[in-house]
């Protein structure tokens, strides 16, 4: 999964077609629960672009963007937000799933 690396890339990102960013950090243990199958996940659905967003290199974009809890899931396509997946709950491989699938 690609990191993000500037906040200029964010906004280039998420103009382009069915991108979900995936904000994260290396001490959230949660987000360590779903690190194994992010890659199943990427296979299963090639149609999205994920990335990875670090919480601590990004906390004002994580910020305006309301998320408080990690991790989260953000779904952007031509620049629209098309679906969010945020709280501060441990989630599911099925739970994640199931949100890529409304989308």
């Amino acid at each position: 999964m690609k990191k993000l690396e500037t906040l200029e890339q964010f906004e280039q990102l998420k103009n382009e077609e069915r991108v979900i960013f995936l904000f994260t950090a290396d001490w959230c243990s949660d987000c360590r629960v779903i690190e194994p199958f992010l890659p199943t996940l990427e296979t299963e659905f090639t149609e999205y672009e994920f990335i990875s967003v670090d919480r601590d290199d990004f906390i004002d974009l994580c910020s305006q963007l309301d998320i408080f809890g990690i991790p989260s899931f953000i779904a952007f396509n031509e620049g629209k937000e098309t679906g969010r997946f945020v709280s501060k709950n441990r989630k599911t491989k099925e739970e994640i799933e199931e949100f890529i699938n409304s989308l």
